[in-house]
């Protein structure tokens, strides 16, 4: 196929199936976009499961408690999610502008290859700030790729078969999400995992490079840039300035971005949060199978080791390689082990003595509270074990190495678990919008789906608890959140002109991501603060955060109703 073969004309008043309306053409075309949008939240998706690995592996040290290494992790997850988020929005409203100024085809192309460029160089990131530099020029290309690309459906697909196409092209973006937790689940005990999972969202990406070869702009975009060149520059291509210049525009504008605003920030600052949320939740059982298991009192035992040898080059190697996190507590809510260990690398660091008193002494300073009987009670009768001989050291830390890694495999492998539901759940509700708004109208689907999905997200992120619940629950929230974005993907072609679609399009969409890049970063100074002493403070943060989904409902009665009408011109 040439890329100027004409787009074939279909009758008026075609009584067949949607789908059987369309040419080869329109399917090739249909193709192409879902392929390119599709790529692109594979790489979404990639960044959001990697997002945790990345944080534990460039903003956390070996000197970290274990509270202050998740607390760490969580605040820069949000910050670098923020980074991607802007770079989101600036993409897509810079790309939209483009291409309504410069073609479909050809700024989708452009899109595409910088969004996989940068996503391969984040992999070699060193530390946050170059990692978060990568995100967002990656972001740039992500952002830019969702409007052009359904600009570019809507304009060539018949007017009946429009809104269906559209739902399919956002739900086959499902497919890229889950194709990206597969590969993290493939990854789960690979160490250095994030790197590789970039590494891989590289590679799908350029294979649209030849496509686009075939791929010929919309004949609607070609008649209305020769209009626009006719008309000796009264109606521009792609201009800010005439799409707020004229009341019609500019109210279906500030809609649009209020509907998506709710949308995106509940997705990308709550919903693809819940990966995090089923480590942090089940980390307890899996580390309560390994105290069951003897491991606690192991390490018990590890510590007594090192606290009775400290002068020993083993036993003092141990000490100031270990990681306090790695240790298991001897209860659930008891951080004993970790207490004594963290105490006596402190008085190592110190250069003090490590015995009994400068011991207690120095967990009373570290706990802000010198004077506890009961506390140094029990730590006396740990320091008054016997002696072990060092011998066991390595053997011990290869152990405590080896089953740190089992548990983070597992965690790794139930997020990707996580993101196959909510994703396998969100093609369902997309293409349920799909249907219901062809019956209801887009303002009353839009209204189901904000109260749903306000419901569901709070109701996931308080009540899941176990693996079973990941496999009914989380589909649930998933069919919920992301069929508001197959509304969006039908709902904002119809709002804007040829000439302003793309532009619309990407002021609705991104400009609500410059808005949504506030979310994270206040879900993650809510766990990371203010519920940081709440036992599960993800949980709190995520509820607190479900209350954005009323902003989309309460502009629902400002929203013009487009069912049943051509697209405007």
């Amino acid at each position: 196929m040439h890329s100027d073969q004409p787009v074939p004309s279909l009758p008026e008043n075609d009584n067949r199936p949607w789908y059987k309306t369309l040419t080869r053409y329109h399917w090739f075309v249909l193709t192409v976009a879902a392929l390119g949008w599709l790529f692109d939240t594979m790489d979404q998706q990639l960044f959001t499961l990697a997002r945790g690995r990345a944080m534990e592996a460039l903003v956390t040290t070996k000197e970290d408690e274990p509270i202050v290494a998740r607390a760490k992790e969580n605040k820069f997850a949000g910050i670098a999610t923020s980074i991607f988020l802007i770079g989101w929005a600036t993409g897509g409203l810079l790309f939209g502008i483009m291409g309504d100024r410069f073609g479909r085809a050809k700024t989708m192309l452009l899109t595409i290859l910088l969004y996989s460029l940068f996503t391969g160089l984040s992999a070699l990131s060193q530390g946050f700030w170059d990692f978060a530099f990568y995100r967002f020029m990656a972001g740039l290309g992500v952002g830019g790729e969702f409007a052009v690309g359904v600009s570019l459906v809507a304009e060539v697909m018949p007017d009946k078969a429009r809104p269906h196409a559209l739902g399919l092209l956002q739900a086959l973006s499902a497919v890229g999400n889950v194709t990206a937790a597969l590969v993290s689940i493939s990854l789960a005990n690979v160490e250095g995992s994030w790197k590789y999972m970039f590494l891989v969202g590289t590679l799908p990406a350029l294979l649209c490079v030849f496509i686009f070869r075939h791929l010929k702009e919309p004949e609607r975009w070609q008649d209305m840039k020769k209009a626009a060149q006719e008309s000796g520059g009264k109606q521009k291509l792609g201009s800010l300035k005439e799409l707020f210049g004229d009341a019609r525009w500019r109210k279906r504008a500030i809609v649009g971005l209020l509907l998506s605003s709710s949308g995106i920030i509940g997705l990308w600052a709550i919903g693809f949060f819940s990966y995090d949320l089923t480590r942090s939740v089940f980390r307890k059982p899996f580390e309560a199978e390994a105290r069951a298991a003897g491991e606690a009192d192991m390490d018990l035992e590890f510590v007594n080791q090192i606290l009775n040898n400290p002068d020993r080059p083993d036993c003092r190697k141990a000490l100031r390689t270990i990681f306090a996190v790695d240790l298991l507590n001897l209860e659930a809510d008891s951080r004993d082990v970790q207490i004594l260990h963290k105490a006596a690398q402190a008085l190592d660091n110190q250069g003090k003595k490590i015995d009994r008193g400068n011991i207690l002494r120095e967990v009373g300073k570290q706990l802000k509270k010198p004077d506890d009987p009961e506390r140094d009670a029990k730590l006396k009768a740990f320091l008054d074990m016997p002696a072990q001989s060092s011998d066991t050291i390595p053997a011990h830390m290869e152990r405590i190495k080896e089953r740190t890694a089992a548990i983070n495999g597992r965690l790794n492998f139930w997020a990707g678990i996580t993101s196959v539901m909510l994703n396998l759940g969100a093609a369902l509700g997309i293409y349920a919008f799909t249907r219901i708004t062809h019956f209801t109208g887009r303002r009353p689907a839009f209204a189901i789906s904000f109260i749903l999905a306000m419901l569901s997200t709070a109701w996931v992120f308080w009540c899941l608890n176990s693996v079973t619940d990941v496999f009914w629950m989380v589909p649930i929230m998933g069919f919920c959140q992301l069929a508001l974005f197959g509304g969006y993907a039908i709902y904002f072609p119809e709002l804007f002109p040829t000439r302003l679609r793309s532009t619309g399009i990407s002021f609705c969409y991104n400009v609500a991501r410059y808005l949504a890049a506030t979310g994270p970063l206040a879900l993650g100074l809510l766990t990371s603060v203010v519920f940081a002493d709440r036992d599960e403070p993800l949980r709190y943060a995520g509820l607190a955060m479900c209350s954005v989904f009323l902003i989309g409902l309460f502009t629902l009665p400002f929203a013009p109703e487009t069912k049943g009408q051509p697209l405007p011109e």
